[in-house]
């Protein structure tokens, strides 16, 4: 009786105390752990205003734009959007800016863009607005990274735990449940705690891969409405 006592008082009841009483490694392993979910809590709540502004800044840009009459409206209306419309815009403007319309005639009235100062109109428009998903989407992959290292990491700890538990049981010469389930439940602790840093970092990553791809398919639809203002405006 006082020994099953003993044993009942060896026994922790709590994730705490499981942690407090796991091995050197795994308390190791869960530090790196913490380490990782500060990193991917501050990545999440950075990028998801970060994206969630743009997101809205660039649907509402698109939306506006199908309804601008004239190029100059177009820009001033980009101007006062802000990023990433701002660049695309600013950056469109500047290429028509210094690019000289090649002449169809005798009369400058007649100068228009040629199909090969478009289509590098076009190309000009796809880099800026992979630059912009670049510098908006800067950090994301990390999430992507933290989501798939962190079950690894909490499995090294879950192993090395369990090794540590029947090496101790061996030592002992015990080999009741009683003498092998503390060990074993300290050690998946880490698996645990890798599952909670996992699991945030993949669904956060998921949500904003999926922004970014929409804010990108917003800015090539922009792209597109600005060759067909400069059609309409006969620069084409």
């Amino acid at each position: 009786m006082i020994l099953y006592l003993q044993i009942g008082q060896a026994i922790p009841s709590s994730p705490m105390e499981l942690v407090t009483n796991s091995t050197g490694a795994t308390k190791v392993v869960l530090a790196i752990l913490i380490v990782l979910s500060l990193m991917s809590w501050a990545i999440i709540f950075a990028k998801g205003f970060e994206l969630r502004r743009a997101l809205r800044v660039t649907h509402a840009f698109a939306h506006d734009f199908a309804g601008v009459p004239t190029l100059e409206r177009a820009a001033q209306l980009g101007r006062d959007t802000g990023r990433p419309p701002a660049t695309i815009m600013e950056r469109a403007t500047r290429f028509i800016q210094e690019t000289t319309p090649a002449l169809h005639g005798t009369s400058e009235r007649s100068a228009r863009f040629s199909s090969a100062q478009v289509e590098a109109l076009q190309l000009v428009l796809d880099a800026e607005t992979t630059s912009e998903r670049d510098r908006l989407g800067r950090w994301v992959p990390s999430l992507a990274t933290i989501g798939s290292v962190s079950p690894l990491i909490g499995l090294l700890g879950t192993v090395l735990g369990v090794i540590d538990a029947f090496v101790g049981i061996a030592a002992k010469g015990s080999g009741n449940i009683g003498a092998v389930a503390p060990g074993v439940a300290e050690a998946l602790i880490a698996t645990a705690a890798a599952l909670s840093v996992a699991i945030p970092a993949v669904f956060a990553y998921n949500i904003f891969a999926a922004r970014l791809n929409k804010i990108e398919g917003e800015l090539e639809s922009v792209g597109s409405e600005l060759i067909a203002l400069m059609v309409r405006e006969d620069m084409i």
